[in-house]
This record gives structure tokens, sequence and C-alpha cells, in this order.
């Protein structure tokens, strides 16, 4: 089994992530490509020590990057959305 920060590799903080914070209790994370969901549950309440519901996960593939003639792919990584219980939360901006 492998440490919580290693699983968890960064929050993702956009528009469609602010929005589920506020509408469906849910955080977006940034999780290495070979994790699954038991592993991305136990990460999340151990570091944050709040109560996980539910967690859905999507493998993003790399982006195709060209210089000049050659071409070149981004490695790929996963998004896991985590839903949490009622109550809980995640503040990563420091009420910013």
């Amino acid at each position: 089994m492998r440490e919580p920060e290693q699983i968890i590799q960064a929050p993702l903080i956009t528009e469609k992530g602010s929005l589920l914070v506020e509408k469906g209790n849910q955080v977006l994370f940034k999780v290495r490509p070979d994790a699954n969901k038991v592993e991305v549950k136990k990460a999340v309440e151990v570091l944050f020590k709040v109560k996980v519901l539910k967690v859905r996960m999507i493998r993003c593939l790399g982006k195709v990057r060209r210089v000049g003639r050659n071409m070149g792919r981004l490695p790929q990584w996963k998004k896991a959305y985590v839903t949490l219980k009622e109550g809980d939360k995640i503040d990563f901006l420091g009420g910013v």
C-alpha cells in the first residue's frame, strides 16, 4: 500500500470544480494513473480528516504536442471526483 501523499498529486482548482463544491459537496483531485477508488478514498480521509461517500474517476489522455516536425504526447493522468459527507468541507484557498 502506498502512502496517501503519493496517491493524491494535487487538487484541481477550476471553475467546474468550484461549482461542484458549491452544489454537490464534491472535490476534484489529480491522482496517480495507477491509483484506484479505494486507495483514493482512504488517502483523502487520512490527509484531510473528512468522511468520503463516493469516488468517481476519469482517465485523461495526454495531449499531442508538436515542435516543428516532431510530434510527442504529454503523459496520461487521472482525475478523481470525491463526494464528501454533508457538513464536511476541504478548503484549499484558506477562505479567499
